[in-house]
């Protein structure tokens, strides 16, 4: 069974967009169905701004980033800071699964210096076999996920050994345009360059497999095994 479509889940709104972005632009020019899940918005995360004020900000941001990218977006009501490890939102992830129906799921790393991250991780692992199981959540279940993959974010570092590669050269100006649509990577709120840190990123991984500009993903071990009939 093949089915052209994509998930990437993201702990806040902007994460996604900004590791991978260039990856889901290419997908959906191609005509793959593109989706984002957002576990919270990141509302707590401008140092002049209340979330009260930052969370709908973020919340158009990131429905005009989808525009930009070609995808659809996706929201769970949880707060920044407090994404659980519950099973109320593996349910809620799984429900999303099944809904969008993806082949390939994106998500963090599993090792973070932010709690969020690193929840994000767990309940997508396990919303992707709930998703598959009778019984849990709503909807119709959903076996057809194929691969799960792990974006490359500076706040998830230990650990992270790129393997996956994916030459994003021609979608690099639209991904600099698209992520631009966050005032977090027009620079508007903290100091951290995050747009010039992830063009040059996008420049390393480009040069270790003899590109211009690409993007990178770590898989789990298992994952990573090749049979050939001989060398």
């Amino acid at each position: 069974m093949e089915k052209r479509s994509i998930l990437a889940i993201g702990a806040h709104a902007g994460d996604m967009e900004i590791t991978c972005g260039g990856v889901l632009i290419k997908a959906a020019r191609a005509g793959t169905e593109v989706h984002m899940l957002h576990l919270s918005l990141g509302g707590r995360g401008h140092p002049r701004k209340s979330p009260a004020v930052y969370g709908p900000q973020k919340e158009e941001e990131a429905r005009e980033c989808a525009r930009r990218i070609g995808a659809t977006a996706h929201f769970l009501p949880y707060q920044d800071a407090e994404v659980p490890d519950s099973d109320e939102i593996k349910i809620a992830v799984a429900n999303v699964i099944r809904q969008v129906q993806p082949a390939t799921v994106i998500t963090h790393w599993r090792s973070s210096m932010h709690p969020d991250h690193a929840a994000a991780h767990r309940v997508t692992d396990i919303g992707v076999l709930w998703a598959a199981l009778e019984g849990m959540g709503q909807g119709p279940v959903w076996r057809g996920v194929q691969r799960v993959i792990f974006t490359e974010n500076w706040e998830d570092p230990e650990g992270f050994t790129p393997y996956l590669y994916v030459d994003v050269t021609a979608e690099r100006d639209a991904w600099r345009e698209a992520v631009q649509a966050y005032e977090l990577f027009r620079g508007g709120v903290y100091a951290f360059d995050y747009l010039g840190y992830y063009t040059a990123l996008g420049k390393v991984r480009g040069a270790q497999i003899g590109v211009e500009w690409a993007q990178a993903f770590a898989v789990w071990p298992w994952a990573q095994r090749q049979r050939v009939d001989m060398l």
